[in-house]
């Protein structure tokens, strides 16, 4: 048995220009998905999971300033919110942060992709085996264990690299990295390589790297070798085909969980739409009023 991370990296650095005009005061962690802000669904994620520190990497001081903010303790707020007898506003406050949970930051002064970011972590995380997560994508499930804590599970059974696939279309397999080699038994697809967004026809599976990711610390090791990929950066996916190359074993894990991609403000209004109305039976009400008296 191998065992689960201890630790998580978030990668928080970059202008987010897709989510612009709001972006350029605020950062898309403080965005919103159904009232609640897009880092803190990553941030209880990694609780759930038994994740006990979160590693911010980070592009500036105003960045760094605003989840060292969000994540401190706020005693004054909170003696206000009980003399008010706000009691559920109280509450809300106080799960912010996670019982235990630990919170880091690493620097990343040049924006050279994701590989590089996560690599900007390697002092705080020491020797340690690690998750990662895109804050853009929130996964939940309604009824059963969170994304990040089915992976740790996997990980902890088979070791190796573990990641949350999806099966897409081969046309849209483009957008994505692929699973090289790969043999699926029930949920988990062990593959040999990774391969990012590959060309049309040279599309080697039906199986999306999605992240999040559980990480052996080799990997760590093996990032500054990588190489600028197509889109000019350094990528996380080329780090795990390159260990995969040199005989790590990578796993797929076909999670359960739905997917609210928040990446673009377009995809944003979908994924608040979509949740809202699967949390509120009171706002589907509304909403079938609303379509029904409007006139579109």
């Amino acid at each position: 048995m191998n065992r689960r991370p201890e630790v998580c990296v978030l990668p928080v650095a970059g202008l987010s220009t897709r989510n612009l005009p709001t972006t350029k005061v605020l950062h898309k962690g403080f965005m919103t998905l159904d009232n609640i802000p897009v880092i803190q669904y990553a941030v209880d994620s990694c609780a759930e999971a038994g994740i006990k520190e979160i590693v911010f990497i980070y592009s500036d001081d105003a960045c760094k300033h605003m989840f060292e903010k969000y994540y401190a303790p706020a005693p004054e707020l909170e003696a206000h919110l009980k003399e008010k007898n706000k009691l559920d506003l109280l509450e809300k406050v106080k799960e912010i942060i996670p019982e235990g949970m630990k919170f880091s930051f690493a620097r990343q002064s040049e924006p050279k992709g994701n590989g590089h970011a996560i690599l900007m972590a390697k002092d705080v995380i020491g020797k340690r085996d690690f998750a990662v997560m895109w804050v853009d994508d929130v996964y939940i499930n309604l009824h059963g264990d969170g994304v990040l804590k089915q992976l740790c599970e996997v990980y902890e059974q088979k070791g190796g690299i573990v990641e949350n696939i999806m099966e897409c279309p081969r046309q849209e397999m483009v957008r994505y990295g692929a699973l090289v080699g790969a043999k699926r038994e029930g949920n988990v697809v062990r593959a040999t390589g990774l391969i990012e967004k590959p060309k049309l026809e040279e599309v080697p599976s039906n199986y999306a790297s999605m992240g999040p990711y559980v990480i052996p610390n080799e990997v760590m090791d093996i990032l500054p070798e990588v190489t600028k990929g197509t889109n000019g950066e350094i990528n996380l996916t080329d780090a795990l085909n390159l260990a995969a190359l040199r005989g790590m074993p990578i796993y797929g894990v076909l999670c359960k969980g739905l997917r609210f991609d928040c990446g673009t403000n377009a995809d944003l209004q979908r994924a608040n739409i979509k949740l809202s109305l699967m949390n509120s039976g009171e706002l589907r009400s509304y909403t079938r009023e609303l379509l029904d008296t409007m006139d579109i």
